[in-house]
C-alpha cells in the first residue's frame, strides 16, 4: 500500500481555519523548526508551509479556506517588509511554527514573525558583487529549507551555507562549485532523508551542471550526480554516464566547453519510492551544432530525471527536447500527483516545461502517459507516443541561417512555479507566447567564464531591427494563466495578464487561484471558471509565488514582489510594466489578510538625472563595432539596444561623471562591489570604447526624443 494517496495528503483541505488547525505565534527565544523533520514535510500542518512547494509533491496547494470566493473582496494588505533590494525577488518564503523565512536578492536571508512581520534576525552571505557578471539571469534566490532546528540557503556565488533558525548565525559554510568556472546558485535546496540537495546553473557559460547531496548535520558530501558526461579519455563516473556519452559526438570537445545540463531550479519527491525528481537546463553552447556539431541527443540535457535519493544512481530519465538548440530547459516546476486516468488511480509526475509541451509520466517508470502543447509552437508538430521524442520540424534549427522559432528561448513557461488545485484536477500554469530569433555565430568562440551560447546576439539584434524598419516588427509576446486538464489535456480557461514575464501561482481550497504579473497587479481569480475576483495594485512587478499559512485562527497570503530575471533585464522598456510604470522597483513582502488596507503607495522612484549626454565624437564604424561588443556581451544585463527597462540603470540617462569613467568601470572594475564586474578578460580598451560610442548613441537619440516628442513619434 503506497504511504501517500490523495485523501491522506488532502484530509485537511475540508477544514476551515480553527486554532486547532492553525499555528501560533513563535514564543521569543525559541526554535520553531526544531521539529521539522521528512514526515512533517510529507505532511505539513493545515497553517504551515514547510518546502518550496508547500510539501514533498510541490503541489503548492493551501488546504486553508478561510479567504474563499465569497469573501476574497475583502482581502488587503496586513503588513509589509522592505527588503531594501531592486533586483528580482523570485523567493518563496518557508513558514514554520509561526516564524516565515525569505530571501531576497544577492541571498540574502531574514526570519520574521509571521503575524507581524516582526524582524527576528538577519543574514548576508557577503557574495561578492562582481559573481553577479555570472549569473545569466539576474540574482535572485528562490528560497531555504529547514530540517531540524536549521535554515538552509545556496548563494549565488556557489555556497551552501546552514544557519543556527534561533538566531540565524551560520553553523556551516562550504562551497559546491568549481571556482575557476561560472557556476552560480539560485534555486532553493530541499532536503530528503537527512540529505540536503543542491543543484546549479551555468549554462549559459561553462558548465558541466551536477546535482550534490550533503550530510544536513556535518555539511559533508554524501553524493554528486553529473548531469551530463565528462572527459571521455577517462573512466565515467557511473553506468549513467557511460550511457550519455554515446548520445554526443566524439567529434566534438563539449566537455572543455562545459556542456551545460544545470539542474538550477525545479526539484520534486516521492517518499514511497524514495525518487528525488531534477530536471535539468540546456547546452553550453546553446548550438548543437557548436557543442556537438555530430549531432546526436546530448543527455541528460532538457530532461527530468528520477534519482535515488539515498545513493545518487539514476533510476530513469526523459528527456523533452533531444539535441536542444533553442534553450529549452527542463528546469521548469515539476509536481506529483494521483490522477484517475482512463478508470485507473495513475502516480504521476506532470511538468510544462519551455518548449511548450505538457507532460504526464508515470513517477515510478518515467513512461510517458501524455503530452500536448499548452503554447504556440512551430519547432515541433507533437510528441511520437512510442519514442516518447518530439516531432521535430526541421527548419527549426539554426545551423546555417536566422530563424524564428516558438516558443521564445524564455519558454512557453520558466521557473516560476504551476499550482495544482486536487479540488479541481486542474493545474494552473503562468504560460507565454512569443517568438525567438536565433543566429549562428559565424566563427563561434569558447571563452572561459563567458557568455556561450553560439547564438548570435548581434546578428539577433539586427534582424530585430530591420523587421521594426521594415514595418513587420516580431509580435509581443503575451503571459497569461491558463487552467489545464492534465487528463483530457485541454485548457480549460485562461487569463491573459498585462506582460509576458509574470510571477507563479497558488491554489487554495478557497476556490481560489492566486498571482501577479510585471505590471505589478495581484488578483485573485475562481479556480473553477478563471473570473477575477480580487485584485491590488502593489506599484512592483512580481515574478515570485505567493504562498499561504496561517497563525492564531487568520489565514495569511504572502507574496514577494520585485522585479527582474531573464525576461526583465533583456526586454525592451514596455510601458505596461509597473517598473516602467512607476519608475521603481523597490523590492517588498507583502502579507495579506481579510480586513487589510486595499491600497498600496508606490516607494520613491530611483530614476536617472534628466541631463543631455555629452557630445558623440565616434565616427559611425566605431559606433558599429559598439553595437556588436555591446550585444554580445553585455545586452543580457542592460537590455536590447541599450534600452534598459529599469531593473538595473538605464545607460542612456546615467549620471555625467558616467561617460569619463567607461574604462575603469568595465576593465578596472570600479563598480564591483554593486554588480558590474570587470570584464577585462573579454574586452580590450578599444572594445570599450566602441561600446561606450554606441551607448552614447542611443543615448543622444533618447535625449532628442525627448526635446522633439513630435519628431520622434514619426
Amino acid at each position: 500500500m503506497r504511504a501517500f494517496t490523495l485523501a491522506a495528503l488532502f484530509a485537511a483541505a475540508c477544514l476551515s481555519v480553527t486554532a486547532a488547525a492553525v499555528t501560533a505565534a513563535p514564543a521569543q527565544g525559541t526554535n520553531p523548526a526544531a521539529d521539522v523533520d521528512g514526515a512533517r514535510i510529507a505532511h505539513p500542518a493545515a497553517g504551515e508551509w514547510l518546502d518550496n512547494g508547500r510539501s514533498y509533491f510541490e503541489q503548492r496547494f493551501s488546504p486553508l479556506k478561510q479567504i474563499n470566493t465569497a469573501n476574497v473582496k475583502d482581502l488587503g494588505v496586513a503588513w509589509e517588509y522592505r527588503t531594501y533590494s531592486t533586483r528580482a525577488l523570485e523567493g518563496s518564503p518557508v513558514v514554520v511554527g509561526g516564524v516565515m523565512y525569505v530571501t531576497a536578492a544577492w541571498s540574502k536571508v531574514w526570519a520574521l514573525d509571521a503575524k507581524t512581520g516582526k524582524e527576528i534576525w538577519a543574514y548576508d552571505p557577503q557574495v561578492p558583487g562582481a559573481w553577479g557578471r555570472y549569473a545569466c539571469c539576474d540574482v535572485p534566490n528562490r528560497g531555504v529549507a529547514v530540517w531540524k532546528g536549521a535554515v538552509y540557503v545556496g548563494t549565488l556565488d556557489g555556497r551552501l551555507v546552514k544557519l543556527d533558525a534561533a538566531n540565524g548565525k551560520p553553523v556551516w559554510d562550504i562551497n559546491t562549485i568549481d571556482r575557476k568556472r561560472a557556476y552560480t546558485i539560485t534555486g532553493a535546496p530541499r532536503i530528503v532523508d537527512g540529505l540536503v540537495v543542491i543543484g546549479n546553473g551555468g549554462s549559459e557559460f561553462d558548465a558541466r551542471g551536477y546535482i550534490s547531496a550533503y550530510h544536513a548535520d556535518t555539511g559533508k558530501l554524501a553524493w554528486r550526480f553529473y548531469t551530463v558526461p565528462g572527459d571521455p579519455r577517462k573512466k565515467p563516473e557511473n553506468p549513467a554516464m557511460a550511457a550519455a556519452m554515446k548520445t554526443w559526438s566524439p567529434a566534438s570537445r563539449w566537455w572543455k566547453m562545459g556542456g551545460g545540463g544545470s539542474p538550477w531550479e525545479s526539484m520534486s519527491y516521492d517518499p514511497a519510492l524514495d525518487l528525488l525528481y531534477v530536471g535539468t537546463g540546456n547546452g553550453a553552447p546553446w548550438d548543437r551544432n557548436d557543442r556537438s556539431p555530430g549531432g546526436g541527443d546530448n543527455l541528460y540535457l532538457s530532461s527530468i530525471l528520477a534519482i535515488h535519493a539515498k545513493t545518487g544512481q539514476l533510476a530513469w530519465y526523459y528527456q523533452t527536447t533531444p539535441g536542444d538548440t533553442w534553450d529549452f530547459d527542463s528546469t521548469s516546476h515539476m509536481i506529483l500527483a494521483d490522477l484517475t486516468i482512463d478508470g485507473r488511480l495513475r502516480h504521476v509526475l506532470i511538468q510544462a516545461p519551455k518548449n511548450g509541451f505538457f507532460y504526464v509520466l508515470d513517477r515510478a517508470t518515467g513512461k510517458l502517459i501524455s503530452a500536448k502543447p499548452f503554447a504556440v509552437m512551430n519547432w515541433a508538430t507533437g510528441i511520437d507516443p512510442k519514442t516518447g521524442k518530439p516531432i521535430e520540424n526541421p527548419g527549426a534549427r539554426y545551423k546555417d541561417k536566422v530563424t524564428v522559432v516558438m516558443p521564445q528561448e524564455t519558454g512557453g513557461h520558466n521557473w516560476q512555479p504551476m499550482a495544482f488545485s486536487p479540488e479541481t484536477g486542474l493545474v494552473y500554469i503562468p504560460a507565454m507566447d512569443g517568438a525567438a530569433i536565433f543566429a549562428p555565430s559565424e566563427k563561434f568562440v569558447w571563452k572561459p567564464r563567458a557568455w556561450n551560447t553560439g547564438n548570435d546576439f548581434a546578428a539577433v539584434s539586427k534582424a530585430v531591427m530591420a523587421a521594426i524598419q521594415s514595418g513587420k516588427p516580431p509580435p509581443p509576446s503575451t503571459g497569461y494563466i491558463k487552467a489545464w486538464d492534465p487528463v483530457a489535456q485541454k485548457e480549460v480557461w485562461h487569463q491573459q495578464l498585462g506582460g509576458n514575464w509574470n510571477g507563479g501561482l497558488l491554489a487554495t481550497a478557497g476556490g481560489l487561484v492566486f498571482g501577479g504579473g510585471a505590471d505589478g497587479i495581484f488578483a485573485a481569480y475562481n479556480a473553477k471558471t478563471g473570473e477575477k475576483l480580487w485584485s491590488i495594485d502593489l506599484k512592483t512587478g512580481i515574478l515570485a509565488p505567493p504562498v499561504s499559512y496561517a497563525v492564531d485562527g487568520q489565514q495569511y497570503i504572502a507574496l514577494l514582489a520585485g522585479w527582474g530575471g531573464a525576461g526583465g533585464l533583456a526586454s525592451l522598456k514596455d510601458p505596461t510594466t509597473a517598473v516602467v510604470r512607476t519608475g521603481t522597483n523597490q523590492g517588498r513582502l507583502f502579507v495579506f489578510k481579510l480586513g487589510g488596507k486595499q491600497q498600496v503607495a508606490a516607494l520613491q522612484p530611483e530614476g536617472n538625472p534628466n541631463v543631455e549626454p555629452p557630445p558623440q565624437t565616434a565616427d559611425a564604424a566605431t559606433i558599429a563595432k559598439g553595437f556588436d561588443a555591446f550585444h554580445r556581451n553585455c545586452t543580457v544585463c542592460h537590455g536590447f539596444f541599450a534600452e534598459s527597462d529599469g531593473v538595473l540603470p538605464d545607460l542612456r540617462t546615467v549620471p555625467p561623471e558616467i561617460w569619463s569613467q567607461y574604462d575603469n568601470i568595465v576593465l578596472g572594475g570600479a563598480l564591483a562591489d554593486g554588480g558590474m564586474a570587470s570584464f577585462k578578460d573579454l574586452l580590450k580598451k578599444d572594445d570599450v570604447t566602441a561600446i561606450r560610442a554606441y551607448v552614447l548613441d542611443r543615448a543622444h537619440a533618447l535625449w532628442d526624443a525627448k526635446k522633439h516628442p513630435q519628431k520622434a513619434a514619426k
